[in-house]
């Protein structure tokens, strides 16, 4: 049976006040080219769930993104445009060590947890994190955003570690989240197990 493509999001989605998830900041991970500046709201459009305004100029919005887990922010960073070569990724040193690993703390984050239950109510599938059609995933972030319940964000399943959970921020939860510490990539605490998982090595 062929995967039936996303669609654009039920209208439920922005009107229903669904359970929000409380989410301590300081469980989050993001991997940054930048030591500083962090948590960074951006509004490029480029990205999967970035306002749909942004192409215009009228961004209704600006996100952060981040992983639940070191794993899912190495893979949606670094990982995001390799491709395996014989079953691991050559990654030069200095790509690596250029890197860096931003933790937060702050007040509770309430997330909509797009996945499961809500996801499928709400018309989706696994294909919200697999379609390439941008302009129809940012359709479904606005969505969110629109939503009464005014959530802090969303939380969506990775694209590039499907077995783990990502996290898109909308912007109004920007004096919630504040720099807690960052340290080099390479030298961060988890980081070797990641790239053995993942097959990273020197090229």
């Amino acid at each position: 049976m062929a995967t039936k493509p996303l669609g654009l999001p039920h209208p439920i989605l922005s009107s229903e006040h669904f359970p929000a998830l409380p989410v301590d900041p300081g469980t989050l991970y993001r991997v940054s080219s930048h030591e500083d500046g962090e948590p960074y709201f951006g509004s490029s459009g480029g990205n999967r769930f970035d306002a749909p305004g942004c192409k215009t100029g009228t961004a209704e919005f600006k996100t952060c993104y981040l992983g639940m887990s070191l794993a899912v922010a190495v893979a949606e960073s670094l990982l995001h445009d390799e491709e395996p070569v014989n079953g691991e990724f050559p990654i030069a040193p200095e790509t690596i060590t250029n890197l860096h690993v931003h933790r937060f703390k702050g007040d509770t984050l309430h997330l909509l947890p797009l996945a499961g239950p809500v996801l499928k109510r709400s018309g989706g599938s696994a294909a919200l994190a697999g379609t390439g059609d941008y302009g129809l995933t940012q359709q479904w972030a606005l969505a969110v955003h629109d939503n009464p319940a005014n959530y802090d964000g969303f939380i969506y399943a990775s694209r590039h570690h499907n077995t783990d959970l990502a996290v898109v921020l909308f912007d109004r939860c920007q004096e919630k989240i504040a720099p807690a510490s960052h340290t080099s990539l390479a030298a961060t605490p988890g980081f070797a197990k990641v790239a053995e998982d993942f097959g990273i090595v020197g090229k």
